[in-house]
């Protein structure tokens, strides 16, 4: 494995990206996405955004619901088959299929992440 990506200023990094932990409160399924892709509503506490997250093949809808994730929040929005998703819920690729970012332990949504 190498890393292949060009260094960045750290400082720079923390001034661009906002990640914020929120919690997944909506899990809908999104059959008219051309991925397969589940619709959540995440709660950051002073808002709720919603996000069109690939995650179908590792989480059913219960574990997905009440979870804390690991968001970028200053994005944008993109539409998605008429769908606003308004953050990006962070993964990795697992043996199974993508395995979301979350917490060690429970902090408070809208915590911001640096």
């Amino acid at each position: 494995m190498g890393l292949t990506e060009e260094r960045i200023d750290p400082a720079r990094f923390l001034e661009d990206v906002e990640m914020r932990v929120g919690e997944v409160v909506d899990v809908t399924d999104f059959p008219a996405a051309r991925k397969d892709v589940y619709k959540l509503t995440v709660d950051f506490g002073d808002e709720q955004l919603q996000s069109a997250a690939g995650l179908t093949d590792v989480y059913d809808h219960e574990d997905l619901l009440g979870a804390q994730v690991i968001a970028v929040v200053n994005l944008g929005t993109v539409t998605i088959a008429g769908f606003e998703s308004e953050c990006l819920v962070t993964g990795v690729d697992g043996a199974d299929g993508v395995v979301h970012l979350t917490t060690e332990r429970d902090v408070e949504p809208g915590t911001r992440v640096y």
